[in-house]
């Protein structure tokens, strides 16, 4: 199954790079600064597209400390029927954290035409460089 994936390590443990996805404050730092999000399994979230344009909402479906954070993913009136997911892993490192982002589950939502939108998540993974976002609030904060 198609998935969009990027890597990129963190010079700082998962213990602190947790603290950017575990929150509302932390994730409106890197992800978007709209971002609304009950942050404890099976809560909401809400927050524009990278397009500023597009709604994306969902719930979140595993928030497991220093180590995974799991959010269904779904474009608001785009046709899709089904929400993919977005998983982020963290993963201890040599120096530091090895941070994993993989959109996945896009044959199954439901929309004609959804490689296409596979296609445009892996494009726009490269230019909206959310791990690297990701990396300068850590980076930023000090360990």
């Amino acid at each position: 199954m198609p998935e969009v994936t990027r890597s990129l390590e963190i010079p700082a443990p998962p213990s602190v790079v947790w603290r950017w996805l575990s929150t509302q404050d932390g994730l409106r730092r890197w992800l978007s600064p709209d971002l609304v999000i009950d942050a404890r399994v099976g809560g909401a979230y809400r927050m524009p597209g990278g397009d500023g344009e597009t709604w994306i909402s969902g719930v979140v479906l595993e928030l497991v400390p220093e180590g995974r954070l799991v959010l269904s993913w779904l474009e608001e009136d785009a046709g899709w029927v089904h929400p993919g997911r977005l998983v982020i892993t963290l993963e201890p490192a040599a120096r530091g954290t090895l941070v994993h982002l993989v959109h996945d589950g896009f044959a199954g939502i439901g929309k004609p035409g959804w490689e296409q939108t596979a296609e445009a998540y892996e494009r726009g993974a490269d230019r909206h460089q959310v791990l690297q976002r990701l990396a300068g609030v850590v980076t930023a904060a000090g360990v």
